[in-house]
């Protein structure tokens, strides 16, 4: 079977809730990395099959580059682990909905499926500012939002509310 056949036959498994949770939960983990690190909690995996492929927490802070968020890193964690660029067998799981760089990053790795905890009204571009996902680009990832949303929203609030008093 050819890559364009392979393509054709694949069909991602039916979403599972519980699978949905498992795998925010450990983005959750990633995304207090990167709190306990002075970033804005943000974290993100890349799933194939049930197994964990990349793994990403913003950096932006540390690195002093505004492309070190977590879902480009987990992205190209889960590249270098399958030796490929294109992740059309993936979910990416991120807690936060993903800007426009990484929707991008989402459609050009031809990610089928990308599940967020928490809304992003000023920058979300997966439906809540705008959904790049919805426009005429040659790939439409399928968005399951707010898994865990509040959890994940939290988090954030936590964050900057203990920036505030500094």
């Amino acid at each position: 079977m050819s890559g364009n056949e392979a393509w054709k036959a694949f069909t991602l498994p039916e979403p599972s809730p519980a699978a949905d949770e498992r795998f925010m939960r450990e983005a959750m983990a990633l995304a207090r990395e990167a709190a306990a690190e002075g970033e804005v909690p943000v974290g993100a995996v890349v799933v194939r099959a049930g197994e964990i492929v990349g793994r990403g927490r913003n950096r932006r802070e540390r690195d002093k580059t505004a492309l070190a968020h977590a879902e480009l890193e987990a992205i190209e964690d889960a590249c270098r682990t399958l030796g490929g660029w294109r992740l059309w067998q993936c979910v990416l799981y991120v807690t936060l909905e993903p800007c426009p760089m990484c929707a991008g990053a989402a459609i050009n790795a031809r990610i089928p499926r990308v599940v967020y905890g928490a809304s992003d009204p000023k920058a979300g571009s997966c439906g809540s500012l705008v959904n790049l996902f919805s426009l005429p680009y040659n790939h439409h990832p399928a968005v399951t939002s707010g898994v865990l949303g509040e959890e994940c929203a939290a988090l954030l609030r936590e964050f900057f509310r203990s920036l505030r008093p500094r």
